[in-house]
């Protein structure tokens, strides 16, 4: 179906692609693997038509293939999924699916009757589990918008379909159902291309895998026939000897964040907990359970019940801008980088010292020798992967832009930090990295708050876990009591023994 060679392409003086090969059948579930910055995305990107390649030949069906646009890429019936999303909020659902191709009257106009029909018929073909095809995308959640955004491509029709960690928003029962959809649509002759972090996922769906790094294929498998461990060998270039460092206890008996009967409307109801100085606090249960509301509301984002002390000293949170003051603060690392956590076409500086420019400014004038010294260190600390700090944000791999918000978050320096599925879509290295500096920041006396969709992250990096079920604290799980086993009991099962 697709037989690329030799495909490059550079950014300035970046090289994205260097003469990479991929190679994929009709027929199969393929996987395109390698860490944040391999060069995925720029390929998918040229495949889709949202770019043109410097260099190389890609054929499709046999044919030679150089989109000028997405459009010209879904007449050969290429339709792609990205990781970020392109929908328009203030559209329907609906409207978000058809749109620039909606069904038409005889009079020209867009048939509302028809657009209705043909989204029906499109959620059941597919058994399709998203929320009414009139409600706005804007009202709906990061994983609702994800389930719209592959609907989008489906309605294509397409023979080629891309998955670029469609998963990483999802929560497992829709995780599930594309899983499913995936290996059905390869059954029936096309061919997927599935991107993704979550090797287990992969082994599920893919047939074949292609792996790679630095802008270069370094390795093609049958995917049964080589281990998780040789995959991240081959992404990363190193043997990588674990992912999750150390759990050493550093928690204190200074309590940094209580909260005591936070609510917000219907869905977070009376959460009450201490998280103490030195301690990573993990929230799991199952998505769409309050976990949001909870993070948002101690950002101040929304209006909220309840009764909130930081460091000992009582305090009302009305905006993230009053969350942000200084040591006695709260930073959060957002569920949406591109879309809550940076200003993509700023710079990388830009973004970093945003929050931060009275730190390095006096009676209105900007101290750029203190603001360089401050980027540069960040950047080394975090070893964000840039060409340059003024190099737009929005061009940079994913985990090197979630880099960037950890290190737009510790120039705050808030000492309480809430890291909302701080993972998600990140490679299996910039992982590591990220678990590795959550376990030193607590060691230096941070208080971290941890929400992770993933629950081996929770159980191999919290000190304690709270469970939450329908808005409520359903159990804090210590110690030993934290399994994968032990949060899905205490996210769906009721007990009235549960800690709360």
């Amino acid at each position: 179906m697709i037989q690329a060679s030799g495909v490059s392409k550079h950014f300035g003086g970046i090289a994205a692609l260097s003469g990479a090969e991929f190679h994929a059948a009709a027929g199969e579930v393929h996987a395109l693997l390698g860490e944040n910055g391999a060069g995925k995305s720029t390929f998918i990107q040229i495949l889709a038509g949202a770019l043109r390649a410097d260099r190389g030949t890609i054929r499709v069906r046999g044919e030679d293939f150089a989109a000028a646009n997405p459009d010209a890429a879904h007449r050969v019936g290429i339709s792609a999924v990205f990781q970020e999303l392109s929908l328009v909020p203030d559209l329907t659902v609906e409207q978000n699916i058809w749109f620039r191709r909606e069904p038409l009257t005889a009079l020209g106009t867009a048939s509302g009757r028809k657009m209705r029909q043909a989204t029906l018929a499109l959620f059941e073909r597919h058994g399709i589990p998203v929320a009414r095809p009139d409600i706005e995308v804007r009202r709906l959640g990061l994983a609702d918008r994800q389930v719209v955004e592959i609907a989008k491509a489906l309605a294509r029709d397409p023979s080629v379909l891309i998955l670029d960690e469609a998963t990483s928003a999802l929560a497992p029962r829709e995780t599930e159902w594309l899983l499913g959809l995936a290996g059905r649509l390869a059954a029936s002759g096309m061919l997927v291309i599935y991107i993704s972090h979550r090797l287990a996922e992969v082994r599920q769906v893919a047939k074949r895998l292609t792996v790679f790094r630095n802008g270069t294929t370094v390795a093609a498998h049958d995917t049964a026939a080589v281990s998780d461990g040789e995959i991240i060998a081959e992404m990363l270039g190193r043997r990588m000897e674990r992912l999750y460092p150390d759990r050493t206890n550093t928690t204190t008996d200074r309590v940094a964040l209580r909260i005591r009967d936070l609510t917000v409307g219907h869905r977070l109801r009376g959460a009450s907990f201490d998280l103490r100085e030195g301690e990573v606090l993990g929230v799991g249960g199952l998505q769409g359970h309050g976990q949001r509301e909870l993070f948002h509301a101690l950002f101040g984002v929304g209006r909220s019940r309840g009764e909130i002390a930081l460091w000992g000293k009582p305090m009302t949170v009305r905006s993230p801008r009053q969350a942000l003051t200084g040591r006695t603060g709260l930073a959060l690392v957002p569920e949406d980088r591109r879309g809550q956590g940076l200003l993509l076409g700023k710079s990388v500086r830009e973004n970093l010292t945003l929050s931060v420019i009275p730190r390095f400014s006096s009676f209105g004038l900007l101290d750029r020798r203190r603001e360089k010294a401050m980027v540069e260190e960040m950047v080394g600390v975090l070893r964000i992967k840039a060409g340059s700090p003024e190099q737009a944000a929005g061009t940079l791999s994913g985990g090197n832009q979630q880099k960037v918000i950890f290190g737009k978050m510790l120039l705050t320096e808030a000492r309480v930090l809430l890291l909302y599925d701080p993972t998600r879509g990140v490679d299996v290295g910039t992982k590591g990295e990220i678990f590795l500096l959550m376990r030193d920041l607590a060691a230096k006396g941070y208080a971290i708050l941890f929400y992770s969709s993933d629950l081996p992250e929770l159980v191999h990096v919290a000190d304690r876990v709270a469970v939450m079920r329908n808005g409520r604290i359903a159990t804090i799980l210590e110690g030993d009591a934290i399994s994968e086993e032990n949060i899905l009991r205490g996210a769906m099962v009721e007990d009235k023994r549960a800690a709360v």
